[in-house]
């Protein structure tokens, strides 16, 4: 039986698009907001500017002071935070019913009055903030720098995911609060915002709510440029060794895949299924032989990162065993991938493949905040709000040869990146 989730999709005048979706199952209402900047809309100079204003934007605005957004709507039993990712910055928050135009005001107030609370001091103490962050999860924790080095080893200087989300802390210390504000107006507008409601709430009290606290809004968004150009394929594939203070060594393939949404987008999804044929179940090829049978690796992770920007990456992160040369099981890993690109799926493992996938999704349907941030997500990125009531019938059509041509294209060499990282107690040693 096909999904049937109803909801009204409507368009101010000032071109923020606004999604309702009726929901009353519990009396509780989520606002998801996705406005169209992230990291990969940075410039070089300016990188970190998208993460920085997920934490300014807690920090007040012209009627609110600082730290009051969040308690305003915990007070009233309400929940609220914020992501920042590459090609986009979320903001969310689930309360009661009845708090919902106060959420409205909040969220409007910030969007249209931002700036006034922009100011020195709050810029530097949320710089500090942000360096606090990655010295928490990148620079002080084992393989922190991993992704980063991924990134940085997949996609070319200078392409729109070649740095990571947290930037540059070179580039945040140089800021002005003058380049800050610029960042903000730039990119900070109604014509570049999804705002999702889910919840206790009509669609007709819904939109007169966001028509009332954020029809007045006229400022716009600076044009969005188009997609980059792909990717060549790698002549060999790229590589980097890490000597670093970690546990054990660890093996990071990474795969150029295709785009999320578009033309791409069931390539995409044919990618992905062909990463979680390959390890993402108890009984496949990398699980199996690799950890289970023979005890070569502790543990091995796979999956694919949608991006929309031209392309997409997918990974296969292996954790080494001790006393197991890495080059080998690299090399190991890597058969099995030629394999699998060469035969394709068993019908096992496809079986498997989908009901993992469609359980996740309809896990996700179920709670109101998650299936407020798919419809931002599909409407924001893609134009597609319906996506939400389409997907399992796109899983479905999705055909055995279908994964294996993905992988046959995307998973070989000229488009695959290692960063190899090897424990430098046991580099002592060896030497």
């Amino acid at each position: 039986m096909p999904l049937d989730f109803p909801f009204e999709d409507h368009t101010l005048s000032n071109g923020l698009r606004v999604i309702v979706q009726p929901d009353a199952t519990t009396p509780t209402v989520t606002l998801n907001m996705w406005v169209g900047v992230g990291s990969r809309h940075e410039e070089a100079g300016a990188t970190g500017f998208a993460h920085l204003f997920e934490h300014l934007m807690f920090q007040g605005s012209e009627h609110v002071a600082n730290g009051e957004h969040f308690q305003a709507l915990m007070g009233v039993g309400g929940r609220l935070n914020a992501t920042t990712w590459f090609d986009r910055t979320t903001y969310f928050e689930t309360i009661p019913s009845g708090a919902l135009e106060l959420a409205l005001w909040l969220e409007a107030d910030r969007h249209a009055n931002l700036l006034a609370a922009v100011t020195q001091d709050n810029l530097d103490n949320q710089r500090d903030v942000v360096k606090e962050e990655k010295r928490q999860r990148y620079d002080n924790q084992p393989y922190g720098q991993a992704m980063t080095r991924i990134y940085a080893t997949v996609f070319p200087e200078g392409h729109p995911y070649h740095h990571p989300t947290i930037g540059s802390m070179e580039d945040l210390d140089a800021a002005t609060v003058d380049d800050v504000h610029d960042f903000f107006r730039r990119h900070y507008a109604p014509d570049n915002t999804v705002l999702t409601i889910v919840g206790d709430v009509t669609a007709e009290r819904g939109l007169e709510l966001v028509e009332r606290y954020f029809g007045h809004l006229d400022h716009h968004a600076e044009p969005r440029r188009g997609p980059v150009a792909p990717l060549r394929p790698l002549p060999e594939p790229a590589r980097e060794e890490v000597v670093d203070e970690v546990p054990n060594d660890r093996i990071h393939l990474a795969f150029r895949l295709p785009a999320e949404g578009g033309r791409t987008g069931d390539e995409f999804l044919a990618s992905s299924m062909a990463l979680d044929c390959l390890g993402g179940l108890s009984f496949s090829p990398l699980e199996q032989r690799l950890v289970r049978d023979e005890q070569r690796a502790n543990a091995i992770d796979v999956g694919a990162m949608g991006f929309v920007d031209g392309v997409s990456l997918g990974l296969v992160i292996v954790d080494v065993a001790d006393g197991v040369d890495a080059d080998e099981l690299e090399e190991q890993v890597c058969a099995e991938l030629t394999a699998f690109a060469d035969a394709g799926p068993t019908p096992e493992q496809m079986e498997a493949v989908r009901a993992q996938a469609e359980r996740a999704w309809l896990s996700s349907l179920a709670a109101k905040d998650e299936r407020a941030d798919l419809i931002s997500h599909y409407t924001c990125l893609h134009d597609d709000p319906g996506y939400i009531n389409t997907f399992l019938d796109r899983l479905a059509a999705i055909t055995p040869e279908d994964v294996r041509a993905a992988a046959d294209t995307w998973l070989r060499p000229q488009h695959r990146a290692a960063v190899v990282y090897r424990a430098a107690e046991q580099q002592e040693e060896a030497a």
